[in-house]
């Protein structure tokens, strides 16, 4: 015999809430020595509740102070008893609610005040929750499951247990297993026998016409595996409805389309179905999954034609059809888990086994993979992290008053957060004048700068940045640099629009090779190729790309490295025209295309950038260059001027007038104008005119008598190519 002793616990739930914290006791209660059976109050009876010695409730409120509708009909019925005696039963209460109703949790008050009135004993106090539950419902399943432990058996579970002896054989000691685990093992195995043999087959019929009842459908076969069946999705167009007598299971998920006509993948099945000399379906088991609009005269009724039609000819409705509106996931969630729950209690042969459905549905709740708490039907991990201390310092721009400065929050916010989170938590909590692109975490408009890293702010989490020495986070959080500022971290990105629509991005295909296949002729294109030509399109946001040059703020006409990459991966594109490709090689070697890029560090070192990006700019610039043979401003000149720069990490007029020319271009400083100047003195320096001679012998001429118009370090390359753009080659 099992130590454990029976524990009942009911769920009256609206949204799922109640049922998910029935079923965190029920697994919590063998810890305890409790043996818990977890079920819906619309599963359990009143016979079952005065009978039981330990009963846990859980119950939601809905509505004006409502039961929930699951627990409706068993509250009428313990009412309307007025005989009934609950003396014996142990129990307590997990009330759900929102505190801003009037009647806060009415529901589990009344199953409270209830209990107690027919003389059941309250061993622990009711808990009311709010919206956030999680923790007082926690702390409820730890103190009450130890006192149900702690109940005595009543004389009705004692002859229970005693019958069950007489009738069972005695138990070899040495195993250490009682009789009811036997049992339940064996229970097991015949479950998992019946689960394993015969046609397990699936059926899964779709019409669909916006695409939600193929999505359904395709979820459902997903799921029938976990109750041992093998899910196949049909399309309705196509399908042959004089088979559907060798089906024995079929789900059927049909939209309405229209004044309540079919959709049009299922018009014409429809039409069949409803011919003569149709098939009978005796022995096919069935249930209709309807979706549509309540704004219509005739709601579902595309789902409730085939619901009737299959009835007309002799299917086996195992389970009542549902019929959703817009909202239809947590109800389809319902009906799915329903359907397949019966549909796998029918035999190898067809036939339905309905002692099979408690057992089955058992087996299902038991197991961790089918942890349906997301609307969808699918588990959805919580992932938390501890709290951190976080300075969050934001830029603030107000255009009425034409102000700016910033503002600066000190927060404690868990780790798992996000920086989008964060934003959205103070805008709704401290400062609702915020004002920011919002987005799912990899929308590409909602791009900011973040200490100094432009960076979508929806894919940062705030336990990936360094902490400071004080054990805190610091974020300064600022608009994309380049782009006029609305308000706050809002931009407008309109002028980037612009440009692209002027570059011209679309296709102009060039004649090709081909394959034919069976969907028709198709293009071809080497692997290598395809790879190259997605990697340096491969970034997630292009107003962030564009942000990351360092000459997009000081150039207005510069197009910016996102249009760039666009170009340059339409010019290194098979597909694309030779006209195409001239076209494009133009538009970049033009003053406003790549060459007007001063430094490709700086789009490099941004780590929401991948390096193919920066590798594919240089590219282009290099092939713009290759095409001008190195001539003009971007030539030669600047190739001494940029390497001198570089190397000296200075920059002044000697500089430039040595290096522009180049070591060959010394020699011509003899018969320049600029050594003429030098020798009679106009340097406007002061210096003795030995030194000119001494110059003029001794090269590089200029040292010392060129004007020291600016002598600096270099602190961004950019601005220095800038000048010489600027000022052309003509030093």
């Amino acid at each position: 015999m099992s130590d454990s002793l029976p524990l009942l616990i009911l769920y009256g739930s609206q949204s799922g809430n109640s049922e998910e914290i029935a079923i965190q006791a029920g697994k919590a209660a063998a810890s305890h020595g409790l043996m818990a059976t977890v079920k819906a109050m619309d599963e359990t009876s009143v016979t079952e509740i005065s009978t039981s010695n330990r009963v846990l409730i859980c119950c939601s409120t809905w509505g004006d102070g409502e039961q929930p509708d699951n627990a409706e009909e068993l509250w009428e019925a313990v009412n309307a008893d007025e005989n009934l005696s609950l003396k014996g039963v142990s129990y307590s209460v997990l009330a759900l609610g929102d505190s801003s109703y009037d009647l806060f949790c009415e529901s589990g008050k009344e199953w409270d005040n209830f209990f107690d009135s027919r003389g059941a004993k309250r061993i622990y106090q009711r808990v009311d929750c709010d919206v956030d539950y999680e923790e007082p419902a926690k702390n409820w399943i730890n103190s009450t499951l130890p006192l149900m432990a702690s109940v005595e058996s009543s004389l009705t579970e004692i002859i229970a247990i005693d019958s069950s002896l007489e009738s069972e054989p005695p138990v070899d000691e040495n195993l250490g297993t009682s009789n009811e685990e036997i049992t339940d093992d064996s229970s097991v195995m015949e479950l998992d026998s019946f689960l394993a043999s015969g046609d397990r087959n699936l059926s899964v019929l779709f019409g669909s016409q916006s695409g939600n009842s193929e999505e359904l459908a395709s979820k459902i076969v997903k799921e029938s595996s976990k109750y041992g069946l093998l899910g196949s999705v049909y399309d309705m167009d196509g399908f042959d409805f004089n088979s559907l007598s060798d089906h024995k299971r079929v789900l059927i998920v049909c939209s309405t389309w229209g004044e309540g006509e079919m959709p049009d993948n299922a018009e014409e099945l429809w039409q069949k179905a409803n011919s003569e000399n149709n098939p009978i379906l005796k022995g096919v088991n069935f249930s209709v999954l309807s979706l549509g609009d309540s704004s219509y005269e005739l709601f579902c009724q595309s789902g409730k034609d085939w619901d009737r039609r299959f009835e007309e000819l002799g299917g086996n409705r195992l389970v009542t059809r549902v019929d959703c509106d817009v909202d239809y996931d947590s109800l389809a969630t319902q009906w799915t888990m329903e359907s397949l729950i019966h549909m796998s209690a029918v035999d190898g042969t067809g036939n339905f086994q309905e002692d099979k459905i408690d057992l089955i549905r058992n087996y299902v709740d038991g197991s961790d993979a089918v942890g349906a708490s997301g609307d969808d039907g699918f588990h959805i991990p919580s992932l938390v992290s501890e709290y951190l201390q976080v300075e969050v310092s934001i830029f603030r721009y107000d255009p009425e008053s034409k102000s700016r400065g910033k503002d600066t929050w000190l927060c404690s916010l868990p780790g798992h957060m996000s920086v989008m989170e964060i934003l959205r938590t103070l805008k709704s909590s401290h400062d609702g004048r915020l004002t920011f692109r919002d987005g799912h975490c990899e929308d590409p408009n909602t791009a900011i700068s973040i200490n100094g890293r432009l960076i979508l702010p929806g894919t940062l989490r705030l336990d990936t940045l360094p902490l400071n020495d004080d054990g805190t986070i610091r974020l300064r959080l600022a608009p994309l640099p380049c782009f006029d500022v609305i308000r706050d971290l809002l931009v407008d990105t309109w002028k980037l629009e612009r440009k692209r629509e002027s570059s011209e991005p679309w296709m102009v295909a060039a004649t090709r090779e081909g394959k034919n296949t069976s969907q028709g002729p198709i293009g071809i294109m080497d692997k290598s190729t395809a790879s190259y030509l997605h990697s340096i399109k491969n970034f997630s946001s292009s107003s962030l790309l564009h942000a990351c040059s360092d000459t997009t703020p000081f150039s207005d006409n510069y197009i910016g490295p996102s249009l760039v990459v666009s170009a340059w991966a339409r010019r290194n594109d098979p597909r694309t025209s030779i006209n195409k490709k001239s076209e494009i090689d133009t538009y970049l070697s033009s003053t406003i295309g790549i060459k007007a890029e001063t430094d490709l560090s700086s789009i490099r070192r941004q780590s929401s950038i991948f390096d193919s990006i920066s590798d594919a700019l240089l590219d282009a610039k290099t092939s713009s260059l290759n095409k001008d043979s190195f001539n003009g401003r971007h030539g030669k000149h600047v190739w001494w001027y940029t390497w001198s720069v570089k190397s000296s990490g200075k920059v002044n007029d000697t500089v430039i007038f040595r290096q522009v020319l180049g070591p060959l271009g010394l020699l011509s400083n003899l018969f320049s104008g600029v050594t003429a100047r030098m020798l009679l003195g106009f340097t406007r320096t002061g210096g003795n005119m030995i030194n000119d001679g001494l110059g003029m012998v001794l090269p590089p001429a200029g040292i010392g008598k060129m004007p020291r118009q600016f002598n600096s370090s270099v602190g961004k390359h950019h601005e220095v190519v800038a000048i010489f753009n600027e000022l052309d080659g003509r030093f």
